[in-house]
């Protein structure tokens, strides 16, 4: 017989270790947007400052499993990476790139959001307290940065029409 207990405790690390292996991709996307992102320093500067944060979410992932006797998977953590640099690559060939990058990040961010949401329930419920002061900072994080994001999406369109018709490459 399976106890409920067990079974909540399985879905709470599961989507501890998930959300481990998609801030890990959220690092690919971000380095290799912050490279090309060279017309749009803003949108560097603000990578760069997120980047920071998603580190911190990791080790802040990382303590939770810790405290529960487990410990993120290697194999999704790698195949997520892998993922978001062939997302990230995909889009260099865009003539829109930081267009699609900025479209993307905004999925990406909201879906990180959804994914804490989701997380502070199961710890709420399940009786793991003391993951959710981190599992809060991060969901904070997250929500700036995707009201971020989203805030800053009609000046980047603007920024990058005016660069089209300079004759400059706007896509980076």
């Amino acid at each position: 017989m399976i106890n409920n207990d067990d079974v909540w405790r399985d879905v709470f690390v599961t989507g501890l270790k998930n959300a481990h292996a998609v801030e890990h991709q959220a690092l690919a996307l971000m380095d290799r947007q912050i490279d090309r992102a060279r017309n749009f320093m803003e949108v560097a500067e603000k990578l760069k400052a997120h980047r920071l944060e998603t580190e911190q979410q990791i080790s802040r992932l990382e303590q939770i499993l810790s405290g529960l006797d487990e410990s993120p998977s290697g194999l999704k953590d790698a195949a997520m990476s892998m993922s978001g640099n062939m997302a990230a690559l995909g889009h260099t060939f865009a003539e829109d790139e930081i267009l699609k990058n900025a479209f993307a990040n905004f999925a990406f961010e909201n879906y990180e959001v959804a994914a804490y949401k989701g997380l502070i329930v199961l710890a709420e419920h399940g009786g793991y307290s003391v993951a959710l002061d981190p599992l809060n900072a991060s969901l904070d994080e997250e929500a700036r940065m995707a009201a971020w994001v989203d805030q800053s999406l009609p000046a980047l369109t603007e920024k990058f029409l005016m660069l089209k018709r300079a004759g400059e490459n706007p896509s980076r």
